[in-house]
């Protein structure tokens, strides 16, 4: 499946310059902006792969629009382009949360194999993300059914085993989640 990319600058002749190379590589360009604010939007409507990304440009930056697009996890990966080597401006792209930074003038044997690992380790951080996400959310379940059990515990004079097992009978035969049956115990309380 052809990666998706939005490419934001404010000068036409670069995005042209950007859409060709790219298309030419077997990408799907699928939006083009001409500041951080139109960049941020087709991100929220379009959801690619990643965004090139130029760092001056009209009514919101680049680096401002990386930061919101990273932070709302709109897209795996924002490469920026620039014609900006400064250490504030690399720290600000650090802190944006960017996968890439490329030095204008640009030729295609940086850019292209910048967004590949881009892209790839983009993809490995999102699944990273997710997995933190799973487990978080196993854990505050796990959380729920242990005081759970301690009420029942408490209350019927149950062991550990048998305060598990009740709440496990009670999730079958309700055909619901522990965790539901462990916070409706937890609210009768």
């Amino acid at each position: 499946m052809k990666k998706r990319i939005v490419i934001a600058d404010d000068e036409p002749i670069t995005r042209m310059d950007f859409f060709e190379l790219l298309k030419e590589a077997n990408y799907d360009v699928v939006g083009e902006a001409s500041d951080g604010f139109d960049a941020v939007e087709l991100c929220r409507k379009l959801k690619p792969d990643l965004v090139l990304m130029d760092v001056k440009m009209p009514l919101l930056d680049g680096l401002k629009a990386s930061k919101i697009i990273t932070q709302e996890n709109l897209v795996s990966s924002v490469v920026l382009i620039t014609a900006y080597s400064g250490k504030e401006f690399i720290d600000r792209a650090k802190e944006a949360g960017v996968m890439g930074y490329i030095v204008k003038p640009v030729d295609e044997k940086s850019l292209l194999p910048t967004i590949e690992v881009a892209i790839s380790k983009g993809e490995e951080f999102k699944k990273i993300k997710e997995e933190a996400v799973k487990v978080e959310k196993e854990l505050e379940a796990r959380k729920i059914i242990e005081r759970a059990k301690g009420v029942l515990m408490s209350k019927y004079g149950l062991s550990e085993k048998e305060a598990y097992n009740k709440i496990r009978k009670l999730s079958m035969d309700k055909r619901c989640a522990m965790k539901e049956i462990a916070n409706a115990i937890l609210i009768n309380e």
